[in-house]
């Protein structure tokens, strides 16, 4: 339910309705199913006369919870929890999508979704246009009578690049589109892509929902109409996420604007930081004025968020070096961690595009994607400043 409560009051107050213990902490519910009072009680509920809990994998109270705080923050009216961020990517454009379909995404997108794109989606004769992210006016030429939704990431994935949401917004209202964004870089704290025009957002709850690297998991919320569609479509497919994590991200969300500005500070620090380097030689952060959508990160982001991208001078040989330098901060291929990851987009995230594909979104052999976490900056810094040499 809307309130006037500020953000970070609602993702704190936000909870199922105590039971009769009277417990302050929401209780974890490991429960695959529910009983039912009586014949005619489990037969309305299963004829969805009845609004309650009947299994798990169709919905669970700490799922419940996790959901409704989410549609909080983002202003949404519906949501689903997924078991993994391409879950939620996978299940809401495969509920909304008919064999014949076309999607309209952006050409910068992660190799996952990429993937799912070039490799899966044609199977069930489901077809794709990219466009260039720089290029939003060409988007209408790019319509079809078979096309149905336009994808998008904003910031991007790894390049850290911003797509004008309100555009965006406009041209699928124009042309009668489902507008879907991924707003994993920026958490709902940061951005709110439904009051720009999008339809449904997904995030990957892995990320800086979680925060601390424990638990995957997946979330779209949007429009009531369309998320029944996907409900529906996960409710048989199974891809629900499990009770435990959404308890565990339920009460990640408590800490997440107070975690989210501070990784924004420090990513915005570094990268002020690296853009001063003579051993870089380019960096994108959407906060640094440098940005070539400066201006629009700014009219639709609360700050720049935790991924900073930068090239290391001297090509692949450069890069590995530097890899290979790095002493406190972790290699891996995750984000949004409060521990500072350094990864390699190019041999990780990003493995399954050709060079080519790589090239035209911007990843390079010495591109690095630096999620910045909650350590002290000096002590980031320091550990990119001495593997840089």
């Amino acid at each position: 339910m809307k309130n006037n409560n500020k953000f970070e009051t609602n993702a704190i107050r936000t909870q199922l309705k105590r039971s009769e213990n009277l417990e302050h902490s929401v209780p974890l519910y490991l429960t695959s199913s529910f009983v039912f009072e009586d014949a005619e009680d489990m037969r309305a509920s299963f004829a969805e006369e009845k609004e309650r809990n009947i299994y798990s994998r169709y919905s669970n109270p700490n799922s419940s919870e996790f959901i409704d705080k989410v549609c909080q923050m983002e202003g949404a009216e519906s949501g689903f929890a997924f078991a993994s961020g391409m879950a939620a990517v996978f299940s809401t454009l495969a509920a909304l999508l008919d064999s014949g379909d076309h999607v309209l995404s952006a050409k910068s997108i992660f190799g996952s979704t990429h993937s799912l794109f070039t490799n899966f989606f044609p199977k069930w004769n489901i077809d794709h246009t990219y466009f260039k992210i720089d290029e939003l006016d060409k988007i209408e030429g790019l319509v079809t009578p078979k096309t149905k939704i336009i994808y998008a990431e904003t910031p991007t994935n790894p390049g850290v690049d911003v797509l004008d949401l309100e555009e965006l917004g406009k041209i699928a209202k124009k042309n009668n589109l489902i507008l879907v964004i991924d707003n994993c870089f920026a958490s709902p704290y940061l951005q709110q892509p439904i009051k720009f025009g999008a339809d449904l957002v997904i995030h990957s709850g892995t990320k800086l929902m979680d925060g601390q690297g424990r638990v995957l998991a997946g979330i779209t919320v949007g429009s009531a109409a369309l998320m029944d569609k996907v409900y529906r479509f996960s409710r048989i497919t199974g891809p629900a996420l499990s009770p435990f994590n959404a308890w565990v991200l339920s009460k990640s969300l408590e800490t997440l604007a107070i975690r989210v500005d501070r990784h924004c500070d420090n990513a915005l620090k570094l990268a002020e930081f690296l853009e001063g380097n003579d051993k870089v030689n380019w960096v994108k952060y959407p906060f640094l004025k440098s940005h070539p959508k400066y201006e629009i990160a700014k009219k639709q982001m609360k700050a720049g968020g935790c991924v900073v991208a930068f090239e290391v001078k001297g090509g692949l040989d450069a890069g590995k070096e530097f890899f290979d330098s790095i002493k406190l901060l972790s290699l891996s291929a995750n984000l949004g961690d409060s521990r500072t990851i350094v990864t390699h987009p190019a041999s990780t995230t990003h493995s399954k595009l050709s060079v080519e594909e790589r090239a035209a979104v911007g990843i390079s052999d010495g591109t690095v994607r630096i999620s910045v976490g909650l350590e002290h900056i000096d002590d980031i810094i320091a550990d990119i400043a001495q593997a840089l040499g």
